[in-house]
């Protein structure tokens, strides 16, 4: 059958009203906008809040917020903290943390201090991975390994502090045109170059006599945890402990030797998790160099105070239950924050996890809004569920009505 001229006109303006369809479809799918400090967080309408349990003890909460306070009190009171859109100085948050403090203690009811919370503080929400909330919550713990100080049969593993030879380049120095970013090098023939990486460093042995080594130990898949870690403990024959925390790391990008596994059919993801790379490696010697390899990152260590808990980016002693890292570059440091989902529970399966936190640390693969570290505490306890913790949850922080104002 024919097509008359008004069908053929028909059938343009129909094409042409799909291609603008699709183009409209594609205009409201694309890219999210790049995350930024003011775009990460959202406003939670006070019907929408969660109520605010806490599954942990009062004293832990106080103390991971006098950790906060010790830092607060003793920088410039006029410091500025990002909240999303919104700004408060140290000193406002200092003020925050100290009369939130005295209403959670005053107010253990979950209704109560959720309804005097609102009087008072705005919630905001991450807008997490999916720009819908989700936060993939893994966790970090603080490992406890046998050790000797010098070099004994198996305990051959470096543990090293940082090199002679290592170097901090700080972009800004040589000019505003220049990034604000901190390059990390080597000085070789009156050239600065890219430090070692960990195929290097371990295997090739460039750096040896070069840095001091805090202690030596027994398996190179616990030293590469305890740099994944960025703190732990080295336990000595004579019962003798050294903390060792983050000093600085090689330059070099962090690379996920689980995606590697996972991508190369080595590993299921229902088996992915710490306990499951360090077990598939002991079982399979002849991929550990190249699985270790693959994340070229390197850390190196200095020694801590054996008391009080492991220090987070902020040089302030972490809670356990209590201390979260964020992309610091995203989220207000120190801050009170609220987080639920799910946790690992102990000898198995999983448990609601709903409770107050502290935005105290940070860590190279927390990268982005969608990501959350949690504090698990020393010892292979919490490295068991740490090394288990794999849950999407939920990221809230608290913000001064009365600011808002302003």
């Amino acid at each position: 059958m024919k097509t008359t001229t008004t069908q053929r006109f028909l059938a343009r303006c129909f094409c042409l009203l799909a291609v603008l369809a699709l183009l409209a479809g594609c205009a409201t799918t694309g890219p999210p906008p790049t995350p930024t400090a003011q775009n990460t967080l959202r406003v939670v309408p006070e019907r929408q809040w969660p109520l605010l349990l806490d599954d942990l003890s009062a004293r832990s909460l106080f103390q991971a917020a006098e950790s906060s306070l010790a830092y607060l009190r003793r920088v410039s009171p006029d410091k500025k903290f990002t909240f999303g859109p919104f700004q408060m100085t140290a000193a406002q948050m200092a003020a925050m943390l100290e009369e939130v403090e005295d209403l959670l203690y005053r107010l253990p009811d979950p209704v109560s201090r959720t309804h005097a919370l609102q009087q008072k503080y705005v919630l905001l929400e991450s807008v997490g991975r999916d720009g819908r909330g989700e936060v993939l919550m893994t966790g970090y713990y603080e490992p406890v390994l046998a050790a000797r100080r010098q070099a004994q049969g198996s305990f051959e593993y470096p543990v090293y502090a940082m090199p002679e030879d290592l170097v901090w380049i700080d972009l800004r120095q040589f000019g505003e045109e220049y990034p604000a970013k901190r390059l990390v090098g080597q000085v070789k023939g009156h050239r600065v170059r890219p430090y070692p990486d960990r195929e290097a460093i371990d295997f090739k042995k460039v750096i040896e006599g070069k840095a001091e080594v805090l202690g030596y130990v027994s398996d190179p898949v616990e030293v590469f945890f305890l740099h994944i870690q960025g703190s732990g403990q080295l336990e000595f024959e004579d019962g003798a402990r050294r903390r060792v925390g983050y000093a600085s790391s090689n330059g070099q990008p962090y690379r996920s030797i689980g995606k590697l596994l996972l991508n190369q059919k080595l590993m299921e993801p229902g088996s992915m998790s710490m306990q499951g790379i360090k077990a598939f490696l002991e079982a399979n010697p002849n991929h550990l160099r190249r699985v270790l390899s693959h994340n070229p990152s390197y850390v190196f260590f200095r020694p801590l105070p054996v008391t009080g808990g492991p220090l987070g980016c902020f040089e302030q002693p972490l809670t356990a239950g209590r201390s979260v890292a964020t992309d610091r570059r995203l989220f207000p440091g120190l801050t009170l924050g609220y987080i639920t989902g799910t946790m690992p529970a102990p000898g198995g399966g999983s448990e609601p996890l709903a409770r107050f936190v502290f935005n105290q640390d940070t860590g190279g693969a927390i990268r982005g809004p969608g990501r959350l570290d949690l504090f698990f505490g020393s010892g292979p306890q919490a490295g068991e569920l740490a090394g288990r913790m794999k849950h999407p949850g939920r990221l809230y922080f608290f913000f001064p009505r009365e600011l808002m104002k302003r």
